[in-house]
């Protein structure tokens, strides 16, 4: 009786109606929903009622696991029919969308006999009417009804539809189409197959998977509850597809760069280490790919690209994941100027691909991708914002002092600390540009002429001194994309790596000298910073006067779906260990 009492639980859960068994039981049914809470939700609930959920939830991981016990009873029982509930294949001659789009034109109550059709996709939901019973099948182009009615079927087909299938179940049917009297399409089955029983059940589909932890944690069951998040990456897929398009309009090349590397170059930021057990030494997972593709160029290839993983041992935030996806071009004989365009093309290209338009709505605000964008220089950007132009200090301190007074409230105490480290009147600006400036560069934007000290890699500029020829691209007050006319002069780029390796140093003398929070342990510039002798060796050989970009392709795809964090375009984004 327990078991047959549980049995029927799980059928009210799921929308079913009961089997023979458990109808005689019905009385003593009861109905239940699991629910999902978020953490901050519970956060904010009162402790008793807290005690209740927690009870809840304890009940409800009991009602699942008897759900499930009572489906593997319902493999065992299949199994011992002579029916194999894990299919090998099925032949299907349509998807759901297909026939939507061909038999729509039929009358209600129609039923176009000549037709026959063969669909598969798993069941998400099922009413049962005595001879009657409706389920709705969902494959990756949409949904239709399945008509099963007990005269078109095989008494034995019948009694195994009642008893066996449920909610979450993946079927093979086929059969021909009917429209319902009240105009729903169906297929009016006449044999079916269950491809793979599934011995858990979905989320309450009147609630939904509304914890977002468990969403990003169980992608698979996020996408079977919430259908839309797969349009997310079905449009990433078509961002992507789109950039290679391009590039290849326009004559770059695809090359794969290591992902384990010796040193962590191309960038500044603290890497993932690895150990090689064969080699016996530690490697880095590369934090940028830029170092490797400028050693093509030198190799003779002059028009080069890479889509990778990139990976950094960062912090975690809605901008932020610490593995996500770059596109990283150079082209031979070009400069920023060039990469400007690119940068144009390459967004507004992907946009008209995947929304068809050029102006387009982000979290409540329009945001018009139209040409030409906004080009400005960091120190014009500033100054507009603060009254301040920093070309007017000679020296760091007093750059210091007028920063301070510039960011008063807005700067934190561990801001502070970095305002302090900052070396160069350049560094000092760039602390105030991402203070004040970045979070109100909304509407596509190139900033230009980026000082020298925070530009490692970029070449000088050709008419201002100080500065290099250098540029980032802000969309919705994030970046976006950053870009070089590329240091080619070996002597130069040595230089600036040892100073970056100073100022990393530096940096580093100075949080450890501070210690504002002992339980963070090691700081964000705790590790090693080293320089790429072989790299520098192959600037030596000649690399080719070239401009470069890297473009972020999960910020992208937060622009052009809407998406407020980077963990809904990421399919599997890294999360903190479960409690």
């Amino acid at each position: 009786m327990e078991a047959l009492r549980v049995w029927r639980a799980s059928f009210n859960l799921l929308g079913f109606a009961a089997s023979r068994a458990a109808a005689a039981s019905a009385g003593r049914a009861h109905r239940f929903h699991i629910r999902c809470c978020s953490p901050a939700a519970a956060a904010t609930t009162k402790p008793p009622q807290d005690r209740r959920r927690r009870s809840a939830s304890s009940s409800s991981t009991s009602d699942r696991d008897s759900i499930r016990a009572i489906r593997l009873k319902k493999v065992e029982e299949l199994r011992g029919k002579g029916y194999e509930p894990y299919a090998y294949k099925w032949d299907r001659t349509h998807t759901t969308k297909e026939l939507q789009e061909r038999y729509t034109h039929l009358e209600n109550g129609e039923v176009c006999t000549e037709a026959s059709v063969s669909i598969a996709g798993r069941i998400v939901a099922r009413r049962a009417f005595g001879k009657l019973v409706f389920m709705t099948i969902r494959d990756d182009s949409g949904t239709i009804q399945l008509y099963c009615e007990k005269d078109s079927l095989t008494e034995e087909q019948f009694e195994q539809l009642k008893a066996f299938i449920d909610v979450g179940d993946i079927l093979g049917a086929s059969g021909s189409i009917k429209k319902t009297e009240k105009g729903e399409l169906s297929v009016y089955v006449s044999f079916f197959e269950i491809l793979t029983k599934s011995l858990l059940p979905l989320p309450d589909k009147y609630h939904g998977l509304t914890d977002v932890d468990k969403r990003y944690r169980q992608r698979y069951i996020d996408m079977i509850a919430n259908p839309e998040v797969a349009d997310v990456f079905r449009t990433r897929a078509k961002v992507v597809s789109e950039i290679r398009k391009t590039m290849e309009s326009f004559g770059f090349i695809e090359v794969e760069t290591p992902v384990l590397q010796g040193e962590a170059g191309g960038a500044e930021a603290r890497p993932f280490i690895t150990h090689h057990n064969s080699l016996q030494r530690d490697l880095y997972l590369r934090i940028a790919t830029e170092l490797h593709l400028k050693r093509m160029l030198v190799g003779g290839l002059e028009k080069v690209y890479e889509i990778g993983r990139i990976f950094r041992n960062e912090g975690i935030s809605t901008r932020h994941n610490p593995e996500f996806t770059t596109i990283e071009m150079y082209e031979a004989y070009s400069d920023y100027e060039s990469m400007m365009n690119l940068a144009e093309e390459i967004v507004t290209r992907c946009a008209m691909a995947t929304t068809g338009k050029l102006k387009i709505d982000y979290q409540g605000t329009e945001i018009s991708l139209e040409r030409p964008w906004r080009r400005e220089t960091m120190h014009r950007l500033v100054e507009e914002a603060t009254g301040v132009d920093f070309n007017s200090f000679g020296d760091v301190e007093s750059a210091k002092n007028a920063a301070k007074g510039l960011l008063g409230f807005k700067t934190e105490s561990s801001e502070n600390t970095s305002l302090q480290a900052c070396s160069s009147v350049g560094h000092v600006l760039n602390e105030v540009f991402e203070t004040v400036v970045e979070s109100t560069l909304v509407q596509p934007t190139f900033v230009l002429d980026y000082p020298v000290e925070i530009s490692p890699l970029a070449k000088p500029h050709r008419r201002y001194a100080g500065l290099t020829e250098r540029f980032e691209l802000f969309v919705c007050g994030r970046e976006i994309g950053n870009a070089f006319s590329e240091l080619t002069d070996p002597i130069d780029q040595r230089s600036r790596f040892e100073n970056q390796i100073k100022q990393h140093n530096a940096k580093r003398a100075a949080m450890d000298k501070v210690k504002l929070d002992e339980s963070k342990g090691d700081d964000e510039y705790s590790y090693e910073v080293s320089l790429d002798e072989d790299f520098l060796t192959s600037l030596e050989y000649g690399m080719p006067p070239a401009s470069g970009m890297g473009l972020g392709i999960d910020r992208l795809v937060m622009l052009l779906t809407n998406s407020a964090s980077i963990r809904d375009v990421i399919a599997f984004p890294v999360l903190k260990l479960q409690q």
